[in-house]
């Protein structure tokens, strides 16, 4: 990816996260960048208790990392927002990664929405 190439390793990740939504618009899709998720848990509701970092036609969750290494606690979390949003897959972006091939990583949500932990998402919030 030009990014990568460009901007090379070692960058904060609020750069990264900026630079690939620009350039993702720039080429027609629909991208939210910080996208609060609402969700319920034991009867409250939570406003923003999370927030992912790219949300691309409200489809495809891009979570971004600036790390050296990535930890199985990154794709638990990306896993997680896709679960709570009932979407299918999402990307995790290691930027911090020597090449892309090495930061990109593919993950799907294998377990239908009902297998979802007790923190249930605001279905009004999730797809306007």
């Amino acid at each position: 990816m030009k990014i990568h190439i460009d901007l090379g390793p070692g960058l904060l990740e609020s750069v990264y996260e900026m630079v690939l939504a620009k350039a993702l618009q720039k080429r027609g899709y629909k991208v939210e960048r910080q996208k609060p998720i609402t969700f319920e848990y034991d009867g409250i509701l939570f406003e923003e208790g999370f927030r992912i970092d790219l949300l691309v036609e409200n489809q495809i969750i891009i979570e971004l990392k600036s790390v050296e290494k990535l930890n199985p606690v990154h794709s638990k979390q990306l896993l997680t927002y896709m679960r709570l949003m009932n979407l299918p897959v999402g990307f995790l972006m290691n930027f911090g990664a020597a090449t892309l091939k090495e930061g990109l990583h593919r993950v799907v949500n294998s377990l239908p929405s009902s297998a979802s932990s007790r923190l249930r998402v605001n279905q009004n919030e999730a797809n306007p």
